[in-house]
């Protein structure tokens, strides 16, 4: 199966089109429009510089449903004792270098970090902070469209923090009548948190929903 060469134009192959891996089309931009385009129809970019700009739907799709939220009992523990303080699009730059630089091998570049920045200023890419005695010690970012959350990243350099900034997350999201958050690819960390798998078809019905505001 071909691996579809973008061009200026901005649009996708159908994300039914992706090879068994996932891996739908290669090149184009970071631009805002198409980022957000890409987030329409469920496709993410996810590549490594110097490497050429991948574009992904993967098959099945790891999804978190808010009211499938699972929190251990030690994580309820710590939430209790306030031990961390959580905010949200205090210091979104800080947290993305953060993604980007507290682990050995990334995906996120200079050029991607200046792209989900643009997205934050535009209103759609936002992030959550957790602070301990004033200090960022962990915490996530992505984009949120109709009641579709896309998670893209998370740090922590204190034992629970990123953990934390999620639980606050999914409970904000569930506030506001989201629908679920796109984890993307599958990790055993998420599905412990009560994330699981669909099929793409499923996840592209259910993402046209969310994002046309229909239950």
């Amino acid at each position: 199966m071909p691996v579809y060469q973008l061009t200026d134009e901005l649009s996708f192959p159908h994300p039914s089109l992706a090879d068994p891996i996932g891996l739908l089309a290669i090149g184009g931009d970071l631009s805002p429009q198409r980022l957000l385009l890409a987030y329409t129809h469920g496709i993410f970019p996810w590549y490594s510089d110097p490497a050429p700009m991948l574009w992904w739907s993967p098959d099945p799709r790891l999804v978190l449903f808010p009211g499938e939220l699972k929190i251990s009992r030690s994580l309820k523990r710590v939430i209790k004792k306030q031990v961390f303080t959580v905010t949200m699009d205090r210091a979104f730059g800080e947290v993305i270098v953060a993604c980007a630089t507290t682990r050995k091998e990334t995906w996120i570049t200079g050029e991607m970090i200046e792209a989900y920045v643009a997205l934050h200023k535009l209103g759609y890419a936002h992030s959550f902070e957790t602070m301990h005695e004033g200090r960022l010690v962990g915490g996530l970012y992505g984009v949120a469209m109709g009641r579709a959350f896309f998670g893209e990243s998370m740090f922590s350099i204190m034992s629970d923090a990123s953990k934390v900034a999620l639980v606050y997350l999914v409970h904000y999201l569930e506030g506001l009548g989201f629908e679920f958050i796109d984890c993307q690819t599958t990790t055993e960390h998420l599905k412990r948190f009560g994330a699981r798998q669909i099929p793409r078809k499923e996840f592209l019905q259910r993402l046209a929903r969310a994002l046309n505001g229909e239950k």
